[in-house]
C-alpha cells in the first residue's frame, strides 16, 4: 500500500479540529492486520516532551481522512515541500536584487 505521505515528510496533526503538533514521519510499514499501516513519527513541538509515536492507521487516515481515538476526532495533513512553494511566475519574473560594488564605493 502506497500513500502520498512518505518517511521524512512533515505532517500537522489536528486534534478536535485544532492544530495540536507537527511531526516528522520516520517510517510507514504494513501492520499485521491486513490493510492497515504502522506510521512511526517524531513529534516536533518544543513545548512537548521529545516523543516518538506509532499509530496503526488505515491508508485513508494517513492521507487526511478524519478518524477518532477514544471518541476524539483526529486528522493528519502533509505539509507542502518548502522547495515547491516558489511559484513558476516568481521564478520567471527575471527581477533580481541590486548589486552594489564594494570596490567602487567612496569612503
Amino acid at each position: 500500500m502506497v500513500t502520498r505521505i512518505t518517511p521524512l515528510d512533515v505532517i500537522s496533526v489536528y486534534i478536535d479540529g485544532n492544530l495540536a503538533f507537527y511531526a516528522r514521519v520516520e517510517e510507514i510499514l504494513p501492520d499485521v492486520k491486513k490493510g492497515w499501516l504502522r506510521m512511526r513519527f517524531f513529534v516536533l513541538n518544543p513545548a512537548l516532551e521529545e516523543q516518538e509515536l506509532t499509530w496503526i492507521l488505515e491508508p485513508a487516515q494517513i492521507e487526511g481522512e478524519e478518524f477518532t481515538m477514544g471518541g476524539t476526532p483526529i486528522r493528519i495533513e502533509r505539509l507542502p515541500d518548502p522547495s515547491s512553494t516558489e511559484t513558476k511566475e516568481d521564478a520567471d519574473s527575471g527581477e533580481g536584487g541590486q548589486v552594489i560594488s564594494f570596490t567602487s564605493r567612496k569612503s
